[in-house]
């Protein structure tokens, strides 16, 4: 049990090290995305080539995933903050979360479908 808490711990590191990583690039780069995606990005291709093992940030990604809701925490904090802004601009919030939120529905739904039926094709699984 402690050495699978040591194990999350180290990797949970790791995983910071590419955040870290990926926020010196973009820096460095003038990338006009956030340094954090460039480290996911890092370890992505790291994973792609089997440079690294999927087991060496399995569990630090997990742990994270799992406690993911704590990320939230300052999205709600500054709900409080701007209470008078929201309760003046509500509507329009909610107009901009709705659309957006169908928006991320929609093209990921078409995304997988598109890489569904390519796989299928390589595999020759569908005529065509």
């Amino acid at each position: 049990m402690l050495k699978k808490f040591l194990n999350t711990i180290l990797q949970v590191g790791y995983l910071y090290l590419f955040a870290l990583l990926g926020n010196l690039l973009a820096k460095w780069l003038h990338l006009p995305i956030s340094g954090s995606i460039v480290g996911l990005f890092i370890v992505l291709c790291l994973l792609h080539f089997k440079v690294l093992k999927l087991s060496a940030v399995e569990l630090g990604a997990s742990f994270l995933m799992s406690e993911m809701l704590l990320f939230f925490i300052p999205s709600a904090v500054a709900i409080i903050q701007y209470k008078n802004e929201i309760l003046q601009h509500g509507s329009q919030f909610l107009i901009v979360i709705l659309l957006s939120t169908i928006t991320v529905m929609v093209v990921t739904g078409l995304v997988a479908q598109y890489s569904i039926r390519r796989l299928a094709n390589k595999k020759g699984e569908i005529g065509r």
